[in-house]
């Protein structure tokens, strides 16, 4: 759809609605409602619109099982049109994972895994042989464009007996390539205090928010004083769902002792997406309203805070000359049953749907 068309009566993020005119794939015109026109005219009444959504950890390499799905199911289909794979791919088939980027429709980029082998077995950190240096370099040099960061699991079962030494030498190479690194946190060994103050400014610690033992709050449910620094440092905290890492406990903490909220992401894959407790991005995203954000927080945090943190700033606003990247999606106000990773069952008053996304411009609903 490469004609001229409207997004019409959509309201913005500040309350003002507005007419969004999208030609040739880019926004060449916001005005007030009914002055918009094109060949083609979408009335959008009463479905907010923001930049298109961006999940900064999900597992998109559908080969790899138990993680992995197909790009557009967990991108456009449900009102995210930017997605990071969250280091399925080490360097042995990261060219397999942007061949297949190539033919979806949602935007893709990705965390590249330390080690060579990826996702194929869960437990790609326990032989460091398996972290090769000089693949990892020749990967980002080759795919520079696509591969925004390292990515570094760092859970008792994935690395076994190599302990911290994985995200040590990650470290190194975060220093040979100028690119950042994503940790996860998980079960220890490794503690969380090991791995913490190895994370530097613009480093993501993603699952911050898990219920695990070995988490990033104490017994009274405070913050670590490992975790206050690594913000004081600039360390970005992402929520990376998943199947066992989001907590309502921990996130109920974390908003009590305004621990910012950096991106939301939904570490989505298969088994999640179908079976929950993922589902999709706006599942997700309503359990934060649950939880006590703004509308506003919640959509930056998938807008605007994740664009700043891929230095894409274009992919969080909506300005005329940009392309044409929008999620549309409604707020309703009904009861709504949400599940953490544990199990513990909550119930909301609102909740967003997904309605249709804008990709590179051309429309689609979901």
């Amino acid at each position: 759809m490469k004609e001229q068309f409207v997004i019409s009566n959509a309201k913005l993020m500040n309350g003002e609605q507005v007419d969004i005119v999208i030609e040739n794939g880019k926004i060449i015109d916001i005005t007030k409602p009914g002055r918009g026109f094109g060949e083609l005219l979408f009335d959008c009444s009463g479905m907010y619109v923001s930049s298109g959504w961006i999940d900064l950890h999900v597992h998109a390499f559908s080969e790899f099982s138990p993680y992995g799905d197909e790009i557009d199911e967990i991108g456009i289909k449900h009102g995210v049109t930017t997605i990071v794979d969250a280091g399925s791919c080490g360097a042995d088939r990261i060219a397999d994972l942007i061949k297949s980027g190539e033919h979806a429709k949602t935007n893709l980029f990705a965390f590249l895994n330390v080690s060579r082998i990826g996702l194929k077995r869960v437990d790609e950190l326990s032989n460091i042989e398996w972290i090769n240096k000089e693949k990892v370099k020749q990967a980002v040099n080759e795919y520079r464009d696509f591969i925004i960061g390292l990515k570094v699991r760092m859970s008792k079962s994935v690395v076994r007996d190599s302990g911290i030494e994985p995200l040590r030498i990650a470290r190194v190479l975060s220093e040979e390539t100028s690119l950042p690194l994503m940790v996860h946190i998980g079960s220890a060994p490794p503690s969380i205090e090991e791995v913490i103050p190895l994370l530097e400014k613009g480093d993501v610690i993603t699952h911050y928010l898990n219920g695990k033992e070995n988490n990033l709050f104490d017994n009274e449910e405070k913050p670590l004083q490992v975790l206050r620094d690594a913000i004081a440092r600039g360390v970005h905290l992402d929520v990376g769902h998943g199947n066992a890492s989001f907590s309502f406990k921990v996130a109920e903490s974390a908003k009590q002792y305004q621990v910012a909220l950096n991106t939301i992401s939904t570490d989505i894959y298969r088994k999640n997406r179908l079976d929950g407790p993922v589902y999709n991005m706006a599942n997700v995203l309503s359990k934060f309203l649950y939880l006590g954000y703004s509308l506003k927080e919640v959509i930056e945090a998938v807008t605007t805070n994740a664009a700043n943190w891929l230095k894409k700033p274009e992919l969080g606003r909506i300005q005329v000359g940009d392309v044409a990247n929008l999620t549309l999606f409604s707020v309703q106000n009904e009861p709504v049953t949400l599940i953490d990773s544990e199990g513990d069952k909550r119930v909301g008053n609102r909740k967003i749907e997904a309605r249709g996304v804008v990709v590179n411009g051309t429309f689609i609903e979901c």
